[in-house]
């Protein structure tokens, strides 16, 4: 465990008052990302300010975390990589720990009610809120959503908790919370906002217009590339620090955090701290989701299927790294809002971040959840170039990629595990469909990923399978070099 004692001297540690923390913030979701992201700049802002901001961090599921957390004090290590550098941070802004599991979810709930909390957030990945991803709308077919429907006071899904913390917080007379949303979503907090009033909808239309006039869900934009912990990089860390930190997180020394200035209840001032507050968070959105997400999820999937564990392993090939590259600025850049903005220097800086050879990020990881992130990763750009007449050839390539990827076995004829909400229904449409045009067919039906307007789209689905069939045929390696070519 963490202990102070033992720390190595070039370990940066909190240099506030803890004490003085209160819990102003409740955050769900204490995954790798937010450890490394949001929790970092609210530590450098009591450093640096002395912000008396401090979370209460929640799991819904996993509890192992949330115990090691509770046993170190509230305190952990994050440690910034590049090549062969490694800089420590102790964080030590969290005041309170809970799992929903063994605290159970009426002490979550509990609190989102407490007096001081002004703020909620999460980072629960897409599929947490419960959505259609093709809509942006509440999934009422979602299990848990059914399940809170009928029992709104013991709720399951993230919309049930966060919609019983309104309304006890209402009931108590308290002032309401920000609810922010900081995953990988366009338009995060619309999609938030939606999920809470559909929601709150089915149990009164009164409900609902409270919350749409006294409650404010901030859209955000979040960038920092975290891989998951591996036993090399808690080894590594061990070394580093002196002694263990199973809560510690490893991730790339670049921070960006844009926010959309719309809290209810105060927020604290993260701009002082490095973040972005602005009135329009979407052209950022829109530019980091398509440029460095759907680059990052091409990579994924053809470098998977080529054999390639990282992303850093992926720019070794020249011919990948071109294929990034390329996607971004011919495919993915034109059909942005972005103003004010070198796109070109950005998609090239991206290119430096994933050829950091310290971090380790693995190509099967980015693949997790695929149906949830297409739509806004590839999808909408395929739909801008549709339109306009634009050229998608690497989109189209990343569509057969996934589905080659979801099929279940890599080209070496090894098993793949495929980690995604609808994984039964991929694993379904695979099992009764033989490889080629069927196949694409049947994925392609999957409305909640390529809605009703793309498999009706003659152009897109023969550029689908044209390289479903070149992927089948010749590999992925080899398929990368001839769609630069045709591109």
């Amino acid at each position: 465990m963490l202990s102070f004692d033992h720390l190595s001297p070039d370990v940066v540690l909190p240099d506030y008052d803890r004490e003085a923390l209160r819990v102003r913030m409740v955050h769900i979701g204490f995954g790798a990302f937010h450890r490394a992201h949001q929790a970092v700049c609210t530590d450098r802002l009591a450093s640096e300010q002395g912000s008396d901001w401090g979370y209460c961090e929640v799991n819904l599921n996993s509890g192992e975390l949330i115990q090691a957390l509770k046993e170190q004090n509230g305190c952990y290590t994050v440690a910034e990589m590049a090549d062969n550098e490694m800089a420590l941070r102790v964080i030590g802004v969290v005041k309170q720990a809970l799992h929903g599991k063994s605290d159970g979810i009426e002490a979550v709930i509990e609190a989102l009610a407490q007096p001081d909390v002004a703020i909620v957030s999460m980072t629960v990945t897409e599929k947490g809120y419960c959505y259609e991803p093709s809509s942006g709308k509440l999934d009422l077919s979602h299990p848990s959503i059914v399940h809170d429907i009928a029992h709104p006071e013991a709720p399951h899904s993230l919309p049930g908790i966060i919609l019983a913390g309104i309304l006890r917080r209402r009931e108590r007379q308290l002032a309401p919370f920000s609810v922010m949303s900081c995953d990988n979503m366009p338009e995060n907090g619309q999609v938030t906002r939606n999920v809470v009033l559909g929601l709150a909808e089915k149990q009164s239309s009164e409900l609902a217009q409270w919350i749409s006039a006294n409650v404010t869900f901030p859209s955000t934009m979040v960038d920092r590339i975290v891989p998951a912990m591996t036993a090399e990089t808690h080894a590594a860390l061990r070394e580093k620090l002196g002694c263990d930190d199973p809560v510690s997180v490893v991730c790339e020394p670049f921070l960006q955090w844009v926010i959309e200035d719309n809290f209810v209840s105060g927020r604290p001032q993260w701009e002082k701290a490095g973040a972005e507050l602005v009135s329009n968070v979407l052209p950022f959105e829109e530019m980091k989701l398509r440029m460095l997400n759907g680059s990052h999820s091409f990579l994924a999937y053809l470098g998977n299927l080529a054999g390639y564990e990282h992303i850093s392993d992926c720019m070794a090939d020249p011919s990948f790294r071109q294929a990034a590259l390329q996607l971004m600025l011919d495919e993915q850049a034109p059909t942005l809002h972005t103003t004010g903005v070198d796109l070109a220097a950005y998609a090239h800086s991206l290119i430096a971040r994933y050829e950091n050879l310290a971090i380790k990020h693995r190509t099967a990881q980015i693949a997790n959840d695929g149906s949830q992130k297409l739509p806004q990763r590839w999808l909408d750009s395929i739909r801008w170039h549709l339109l306009h007449g634009g050229s998608y050839d690497l989109l189209a390539l990343g569509v057969a990629g996934w589905m080659r990827y979801v099929s279940g076995v890599n080209e070496q004829g090894k098993p793949v595990e495929i980690r995604d909400p609808m994984s039964e229904q991929l694993a379904q449409r695979v099992a009764e469909t033989p490889e080629g045009e069927a196949r694409v067919a049947a994925l392609l039906s999957l409305k909640a990923v390529f809605g009703d307007d793309l498999p009706a789209e003659p152009a897109f689905v023969a550029k689908v399978n044209h390289f479903s069939k070149l992927l089948r045929e010749k590999g992925a390696k080899e398929t990368v070099k001839l769609a630069l070519a045709s591109a």
